[in-house]
């Protein structure tokens, strides 16, 4: 008896499987719709489609949901049962997601760095000067780097922060 409760996995962590399979159904359906509502606005792009950007939603959860399930191993058998291919169509799957979601995010939904400003910072007191592609432009690159941090209301760091 206790040997078949080794192998059960909870019903909590059962349904990630199921829920990544709703979710690509739901995923496909919804570019399928929206294909022939921009068939109907003129032939724009799905790009170009002013609710795009809830694709992009979907596509986020199908991804965060696939890599909860790669890991936690104890589901891949349920995922060998559940889903055509097993866990290496998962795998491979997913990367496709995880391609089109990337390729597709605009700046302002990527996941911002709260060091960004100082990485920033780091990188560009690392510039080869010699090269600065700023010459000749009306400003080098360290007063244009002050005038951006000014501008955003970041404190240039000092020597100790560097």
């Amino acid at each position: 008896m206790a040997e078949e409760n080794k192998n059960v996995v909870a019903k909590e962590l059962l349904w990630y499987v199921d829920n990544y399979i709703v979710l690509i159904d739901y995923y496909d359906r919804t570019i399928s719709r929206i294909a022939a509502r921009c068939v109907r606005q003129g032939n724009i792009a799905l790009e170009e489609y002013k609710f795009y950007p809830y694709v992009l939603d979907v596509l986020e959860e199908i991804c965060d949901t696939g890599n909860y399930i790669l890991e936690h191993q104890e589901l891949y058998p349920y995922v060998e049962k559940r889903i055509a291919g097993g866990v290496e169509a998962l795998r491979k799957n997913l990367a496709i997601y995880q391609e089109e979601l990337t390729n597709n995010q605009s700046p302002d939904m990527l996941r911002t760095d709260p060091n960004e400003a100082k990485k920033l910072a780091d990188a560009m007191s690392n510039f080869d000067k010699a090269v600065d592609p700023t010459v000749g432009a009306g400003m080098n690159i360290d007063d244009l780097m002050e005038k951006l941090m000014a501008e955003n209301n970041i404190a240039k760091p000092t020597d100790g922060e560097k």
